[in-house]
């Protein structure tokens, strides 16, 4: 009995050291951590001229009124400053600082005020909106105290972090908490790969840094869930991606991200069943640009990009961030699965600001009607044939062929998937030139045990597209 006692006491001695190792005590306080960081935390103050017109009526005009645009022309011009406040930090002795691109954007003049009272002007070496970063150089020849960089990619959900910053003005303040959730993506820039805390943020931490419990900086305080204020959301930029940008800014002020040239999808699980994959994974190629990198190494529409420079794609929005990350001339490995396999494809990587994706694509113009109109019985959707004229207007390839839809009824397996006006060019990887081909295709969809039929449309964006669809 004395003996099971004694091993007892050993495991659960054992056990409890085991907690105590892999466990990080919880600060008794913050204070010297912070004493130690605030001489890199700054206050950025901007200015902005804004041009209007006075009126020149005796009278407004309701808003929305034609009238309003028709004489906005008409009165004296007149300009008027704007302020804005906001956070950042000093990651070189020789004033370096970091923050965020909209803080700064547009700004006629930038004031960096470091330990609460010294004032400097600021210039800008480069800025990207993309990721919502810019590098600001101040104008002087004194030295500063940075801070490091920490590796976000080690932060865990739970951590303690700390977060210092100008709220509404207010100057250096600081605020602790731990790291909410990884990999968050909220619509906000087109890079997106948040740590949220919730520590306190509000309206002009924008650009300040978030510390671990080193003192590193893991991330760049970038964004808030609430109008009014702090509701114990907040969202970061990771050190790591941060620091690809700020490295590129500083050398050329401008960013050199990797360019693959593919519109890209998520992989439904209808897809991986029609595809054979063994689950939703990777990223479906929707289309390929002409010319581009991924063109002239071979990859095709309907390729599934399941790996890329030996990161594996889990999910469609990882495949933008570590394409843009890599480096530009770059020949990488490309794992795609076609035709029921994996095959490997060796891109040499373009450069995403130079490439034609880059460029704001023009207005599409009004598509025309024709009453030649079929239905579709098994998608329950009425369709007309594409025209010469459809793909003129449209801007499509000379020899696409197709149907464009023109009615979907409200229990139609696409209502919530495709719409109006968007263009079916294949189903199950074969061109679609006439509704007879439409309906032999899915009547044979229907005839076997998958039932689910695989579409490739344009939509009314002219991007191209793939779509599965369960028929019943």
């Amino acid at each position: 009995m004395n003996k099971f006692k004694l091993i007892f006491l050993t495991l659960v001695i054992s056990f409890s050291f085991s907690l105590n190792v892999n466990s990080k005590p919880v600060p008794a306080s913050f204070a010297d951590l912070a004493e130690k960081l605030m001489p890199s935390v700054v206050n950025i103050s901007t200015t902005t001229t804004i041009t209007t017109n006075s009126n020149p009526f005796p009278f407004q005009f309701p808003p929305g009124s034609p009238f309003e645009d028709m004489f906005k022309e008409f009165g004296t011009p007149q300009e008027r400053q704007s302020a804005a406040l906001g956070s950042g930090f000093i990651i070189d002795e020789k004033g370096i600082v970091v923050t965020n691109n909209h803080v700064i954007q547009d700004a006629d003049d930038i004031i960096v005020r470091v330990n609460g009272d010294q004032e400097f002007k600021a210039n800008v070496l480069g800025a990207d909106p993309l990721m919502d970063i810019a590098v600001l150089q101040l104008e002087t020849d004194e030295k500063f105290i940075p801070v490091a960089f920490g590796d976000s990619d080690k932060a865990r959900i739970g951590d303690w972090v700390l977060a210092i910053g100008n709220p509404f003005g207010l100057g250096g303040t600081v605020t602790a908490g731990i790291i909410s959730a990884r990999n968050r993506s909220i619509g906000l820039s087109r890079y997106e790969d948040f740590i949220q805390t919730d520590a306190s943020i509000n309206s002009g931490n924008s650009g300040g840094p978030l510390f671990d419990m080193e003192g590193n900086v893991i991330g760049i305080n970038t964004a808030i869930l609430g109008r009014n204020g702090s509701i114990g959301i907040g969202f970061s930029i990771p050190s790591n991606s941060a620091q690809i940008v700020i490295k590129q800014l500083i050398e050329f002020g401008e960013t050199k991200r990797g360019w693959l040239g593919v519109r890209i999808q998520d992989v439904t699980k209808e897809i991986a069943e029609v595809e054979k994959l063994n689950k939703a994974r990777g990223a479906l190629v929707a289309s390929v640009a002409e010319n581009s990198p991924s063109e002239k190494a071979g990859i095709q529409a309907g390729d599934i990009i399941l790996e890329f420079n030996g990161e594996k794609i889990n999910q469609m929005k990882e495949l933008p961030a570590i394409v843009a990350r890599t480096e530009v001339g770059k020949k990488v490995e490309v794992k795609i699965w076609r035709d029921k396999k994996e095959i490997i494809k060796n891109v040499i990587l373009g450069r995403l600001e130079t490439s034609d994706d880059f460029k704001i694509s023009k207005n599409q113009e009004t598509e025309k009607q024709n009453n030649n109109e079929e239905i579709i019985e098994s998608l329950r959707i009425a369709v007309r044939p594409l025209t010469k004229d459809d793909i003129k207007n449209r801007n499509l390839p000379n020899q696409t062929t197709g149907l464009v839809i023109t009615k979907i009824a409200n229990n139609s397996p696409v209502a919530n998937s495709i719409e109006l006006n968007s263009i079916i060019i294949e189903a199950q990887k074969k061109k679609i030139r006439s509704a007879d081909d439409l309906r032999d295709i899915t009547k044979e969809v229907l005839n076997s045990n998958q039932k689910t039929v695989l579409l490739a449309i344009y939509n009314n964006q002219n991007q191209r597209r793939y779509i599965g669809v369960k028929l019943d």
